[in-house]
């Protein structure tokens, strides 16, 4: 057809369009390998870049964008309340997806029924009558609503700038300016809108088609066996008649089986046949993505070992830290600087990318706001950060630029507004120097010159919406540094042949792939119409496997054999490979193994941890301190010595400790109310109920969870009351309350300072003290503990005091039967003597390099920060 047109060695007078620039390169390359390099190669390209070529109708509008169309879709569902109702939608946002989902429709549509409706509107009412013909009456009445729906929005669609029909006209316009033979080179059947276009085209320049064949002479006979439903009818392949009989099944010895007994397993040995496959000198290796988990596991063993993959699937820009620092900041303004997000936003490594001391700064805003248990809120914020200034500066300024997405905007003042902000944040330069970074101002940029032709005014919320949207449905592709090794899926291996090929993902759960079922039209409409069903979806999918076993000389197929603790079984494609191969009496596939090397292994076991540090000896202890040392001495090297600690754990509930700390409070500011003058005993719980007002009430402004714990004093408050009454009776008055402390204990080479805050120290008229510590516990808890003589605050706190105490107790703020109480510690002046000494000897020893080993109890480890430190339970 082409031999009067083109010379062997000249072929610039031919157009030929492929499938993809992946196998526009395979074309040049093997036309250079066959016809040598004095071959001018033909024009190549493929259809899609070739329509972008042409230049605009001037006489025509600019068909709309993605994100156009988008959004004057949803602008017209969203003014329909019937709408939400049928979709059972709660808020607006609800019917973004439903918008995107509708267009996706219409492009299926319009690729398949305006080649044949392009002259006819009618003809397109009739084909829609035919389809819903096909359905019983029933199905016919549940679909007419919504299938109507679609029908006259698509066919609305087609009235305007629709991008398909706009692309269809060019396409057109290709063929009717068509000057060149044209080879048309595809991975499968043309569409009707592709169809159209060559029909149109070879009425004016000849047309070669060359696509797979897939006839049963032309596939692999162990695969047309198997997999008879895949093969074309008439013809028995390459072109001949039908045979008599089927061709015979034969061994298929390049096919192997890996059944993995674990997701890590079977990464593992995929990455470790990648690295043999490299090591035998193959350079063009394929990994088919069914299983992306697998996918991504493997991949990340592999750059281990130095290989780098090039995923030519991708994966969502959503995923990509640079579109969850947009996120971030998008959930900073919605959630009124809700904690979690602005630490995310904080340690996003494209904000304050320019800070010198970025990461001190962060951990301490982090700090300050775990300190306060802040859970969000701009005021709660600032209020946490006031010992931060640069912090408290850095929120000020993020809650003014918040401010300005209030109200509601047009599309293209939001992308002005987010444009905007991103500079002032300096977010926009460090964005543009990443590679995903790159791709999400790219798609902002896209935004802002599709939106000034969408009318109607957006909220923040559905702005928000819109680019969660648009970053779901992009893909990012990171840039390629090694072409070895290749990570697609099973779709972009048509026409095209590799060294060797792994398939992770070969089981029945992922092989054949799920396909996403669209809404509103059933299986027999969409054959009606044409559309893409799923059984014409699976029948694509198997062809594309039978031609991966085809095209390669070498695929391993794996899996997990076992998923959550059940049998995974592998693909039913693949146990019907299986069965037809026995059948016959062919080899079975055989099994691939891919055994690790044999390596010597030094026996390290664990030891419990002894360290010696006498160069950090502490030089300030308190009480806690000192009790954590008693408790297990490596737990205080670890925390006292390294200074090392978990952070404080955000949450909205108040804990037990915030009540104390709110009962401190209140309880300081009554009894200094009541020393600094005389308050009659009848005005007192008048008084204390004041102060538990004014505490308690700016709690209940900042978390009304609070309210239990409110209730909870409210009933203990009376029993409290009575055992002031009674504890005054006895002699004792209160002198002070919340006071620090500090005493410096020296001994011969070295000192430590003792230091804590006394919650309360009382008097009497014999000039003793009495030192009074609260506990939000009941009175026989504490003489309990006491008894024990494990406790040592009380004699810590009468060492730091500056005269003699006489006594202490811990005094229960938990009333039992009504009663309040206290529980005074036995024998105190002995043991402040006996602290006081214990203290020395053990701060000499650490000092002396005596070992601190990791010997506490199990009911100190199961609360311990640094467990997994220490790594008890594995010695």
């Amino acid at each position: 057809m082409l031999q009067d047109r083109v010379s062997p060695l000249d072929l610039s007078g031919l157009r030929v369009l492929t499938p993809g620039f992946a196998h526009a390169r395979l074309l040049q390359r093997a036309l250079a390998e066959q016809l040598g390099d004095a071959c001018i190669p033909p024009r190549t390209g493929t259809l899609t870049a070739w329509v972008d070529l042409l230049p605009p109708d001037p006489a025509l509008p600019a068909p709309g964008g993605g994100s156009e169309r988008l959004m004057a879709l949803y602008g017209e569902l969203r003014q329909h309340a019937w709408l939400k109702k049928l979709f059972s939608t709660r808020r607006n946002t609800d019917l973004l997806p439903l918008a995107e989902t509708l267009l996706t429709l219409f492009d299926e549509l319009s690729r398949t029924l305006l080649p044949s409706v392009r002259h006819s509107v009618e003809a397109a009412d009739n084909l829609w009558h035919a389809a819903l013909a096909q359905l019983p009456p029933s199905a016919r009445t549940l679909l007419s609503d919504e299938g109507q729906m679609v029908w006259t929005l698509w066919k609305s669609q087609l009235d305007g700038n629709d991008a398909c029909a706009e692309r269809f006209a060019r396409m057109l316009q290709i063929a009717a300016q068509a000057r060149e033979p044209l080879v048309w080179i595809a991975s499968c059947e043309p569409d009707a809108y592709e169809l159209a276009f060559l029909e149109a085209y070879a009425e004016r320049q000849p047309v070669l088609r060359l696509q797979p064949d897939w006839r049963a002479g032309a596939v692999l006979p162990a695969c047309a066996a198997a997999w008879p439903e895949m093969l074309e009818s008439g013809g028995g392949g390459h072109g001949g008649p039908e045979g008599d009989h089927a061709p015979v099944p034969q061994s298929l010895p390049g096919v192997s089986l890996l059944a993995a007994a674990s997701m890590e397993q079977e990464a593992v040995s995929g990455a470790r046949t990648v690295l043999d496959w490299l090591a035998q000198g193959r350079r063009h290796i394929a990994i088919i993505a069914q299983d992306r988990v697998v996918a991504r596991r493997i991949r990340a063993l592999l750059e281990r070992a130095e290989v780098m993959v090039t995923d030519e699937t991708g994966w969502k820009l959503s995923t990509t830290r640079a579109a969850a620092s947009l996120a971030a900041w998008f959930d900073v303004v919605a959630g009124r600087a809700e904690t979690a997000a602005l630490l995310d936003l904080l340690k996003s490594p494209f904000m304050l990318a320019e800070l010198e001391d970025k990461p001190g700064l962060v951990l301490d805003i982090e700090l300050a706001l775990r300190a306060a248990n802040v859970a969000g809120g701009w005021e709660a914020v600032r209020g946490a950060l006031r010992a931060v200034p640069q912090g408290l500066a850095l929120v000020q300024q993020w809650q003014q630029l918040a401010q300005r997405f209030a109200g509601r905007k047009s599309l293209a003042d939001w992308v002005a507004c987010t444009e905007a902000i991103l500079r002032e944040l300096g977010m926009r330069a460090a964005l543009e120097a990443d590679a995903a970074g790159a791709q999400v101002v790219a798609m902002l940029d896209q935004l802002a010159s599709e939106s000034p032709r969408v009318a109607p005014a957006f909220s923040f919320g559905e702005w928000r919406a819109l680019v969660g949207l648009q970053m779901e449905a992009t893909d990012f592709l990171a840039p390629a540094v090694d072409d070895r090794v290749l990570m697609l899926p099973l779709a972009a291996a048509r026409l095209r042949s590799f060294d060797a090929v792994l398939m992770v993902g070969a089981d029945a759960r992922h092989l054949p792939s799920a396909h996403n079922e669209t809404l509103f039209f059933a299986s027999a409409v969409r054959r009606e119409l044409g559309l893409p069903t799923r059984e014409s979806r699976q029948r694509q999918q198997m062809r594309d496997f039978a031609g991966l076993l085809h095209a390669n000389p070498d695929v391993v197929l794996s899996w997990q054999a076992q998923h959550d603790g059940e049998p995974n079984p592998v693909s039913v494609w693949i146990e019907r490979l299986q069965l037809c191969l026995a059948r016959t009496g062919c080899a079975p596939l055989r099994q691939h193994q891919a055994d690790s090397p044999p390596r010597r292994l030094r026996a390290a076991p664990p030891a419990r941890p002894s360290p010696s540090a006498p160069q950090l000896l502490p030089q300030r202890l308190s009480a806690s301190g000192y009790n954590t040392f008693v408790a297990c001495p490596y737990q205080f090297f670890a925390t006292r010595m390294l200074n090392l600690s978990g952070l404080d754990e955000f949450s909205d509930m108040p804990e037990k400790r915030d009540y104390g700390d709110w009962l401190h409070q209140v309880l300081h500011a009554y009894h200094s109310a009541v020393a600094a003058g005389a308050v009659p005993p009848e005005q007192r719980e008048a008084l204390l109920r004041s102060c538990s007002e004014q505490v308690f009430g700016e709690v209940l402004a900042r978390n009304s969870a609070a309210i239990a714990y409110y209730a909870r004093w409210q009933k203990a408050l009376p029993a409290y009351l009575a055992w002031a009454g009674e504890r005054e009776a006895q002699g004792w008055q209160f002198l002070f309350g919340e006071q620090r402390f500090e005493r410096t204990l020296a001994w011969p080479g070295g000192s430590v300072t003792l230091h804590g805050r006394v919650d309360r120290i009382d008097g009497n008229a014999d000039g003793e003290r009495a030192v009074l510590d609260y506990k939000t516990r009941d009175a026989a808890s504490l003489r309990a503990k006491l008894k024990l003589g494990e406790d040592h605050q009380l004699a810590f706190y009468g060492l730091l005091s500056d005269a003699p105490v006489a006594s202490a107790s811990y005094v229960a703020l938990e009333p039992s039967r009504d009663r309040a109480g206290d529980a005074e510690a036995p024998r105190y002046a002995e043991s402040q003597e006996a602290l006081m000494a214990h203290i020395v000897a053990s701060m000499q020893a650490i000092a002396g390099g005596a070992p601190l080993p990791a010997n506490g109890v199990e009911t100190i480890c199961q609360y311990c920060d640094v467990r997994g430190l220490c790594r008890k339970g594995a010695w």
